[in-house]
């Protein structure tokens, strides 16, 4: 075997990388922690909605149900990039502690955002995949 071939089959496309990063249940596992690191302490009630549903996708990822959890995971981190861009903060907050967690569960809300849609909406369900 040659480096390029051994190359060609190591690289990914970025359409497979935001596949495997849908399937997985690790990023909306990660998202609830970040969530709760801001919202537990003061308590925030609509903010803290958020880490059980993200949980329970992970949970329904680990039992076989990749698509529809990617799915959900989507949703609902549209639904908190959504209701943490409404929020404003002074210029000198956002290069605090809180400033940088807020902008990287941001960043990990969008990131779930299109990788948990790209697999709800390409995936294929494996109960009419075994049965054809």
């Amino acid at each position: 075997m040659t480096d390029t071939e051994s190359s060609r089959e190591t690289k990914r496309s970025l359409y497979q990388r935001f596949r495997a990063w849908g399937e997985s249940p690790f990023p909306p596992t990660v998202l609830a922690t970040f969530i709760t690191a801001q919202h537990m302490r003061p308590f925030q009630f609509l903010p803290m909605t958020f880490p059980p549903v993200l949980l329970f996708t992970s949970y329904a990822n680990l039992q076989g149900f990749k698509k529809d959890s990617a799915g959900i995971s989507a949703a609902w981190s549209g639904l908190y990039l959504i209701l943490a861009a409404r929020r404003r903060q002074p210029f000198m907050k956002k290069w605090g502690a809180r400033g940088i967690v807020r902008g990287i569960t941001m960043g990990l809300c969008l990131v779930n955002l299109v990788a948990g849609g790209l697999v709800y909406t390409l995936g294929k369900d494996e109960e009419k995949s075994k049965a054809s």
